[in-house]
């Protein structure tokens, strides 16, 4: 397995919990809206903390580009952290109209934050750090658990 397709992989994983978040809300279900709410803002999280803590520096040192990729990418995560808070109050109140009107706005933010790291960044991580790639991936799925 290459960074890039972990990575990819952990994109669809948080992508799912949001969707089965608003399909319980859909129905209702307002123990697993908030379960599975919670699995999509913990797993989106650690994933921000895996690029922002370990990749993106390591990124950073090998090519010397700080103020690139990498530096969009962490302010499309703090946009992102901000809609957390809302959604947080959203989804703790049971509001599904603005629950669903955050979570749109989420899910396209998250869709092209994602088709830029998985098109552009992941790509040339793997250029870069290729090299490394098993000892990478084996991090990553140690930080993922």
């Amino acid at each position: 397995m290459t960074i890039k397709d972990f990575m990819t992989h952990k994109h669809r994983e948080c992508d799912e919990y949001l969707s089965k978040a608003e399909d319980a809300i859909e129905k209702n279900d307002e123990q697993k809206a908030k379960e599975e709410y919670k699995n999509f803002k913990k797993e989106t999280m650690l994933h921000f903390d895996m690029e922002e803590d370990y990749l993106f520096p390591m990124f950073e040192e090998k090519t010397g580009m700080t103020q690139g990729p990498t530096q969009v990418m962490r302010m499309e995560h703090a946009q992102a952290k901000s809609l957390f808070e809302k959604l947080d109050e959203a989804i703790n109140s049971m509001d599904k109209e603005r629950f669903f009107g955050l979570s749109e706005s989420m899910m396209i933010l998250l869709q092209q934050h994602n088709a830029k790291e998985e098109q552009m960044l992941y790509t040339m991580m793997q250029m870069h750090l290729g090299d490394r790639n098993d000892e990478i991936v084996q991090h990553l799925m140690e930080y993922d658990h």
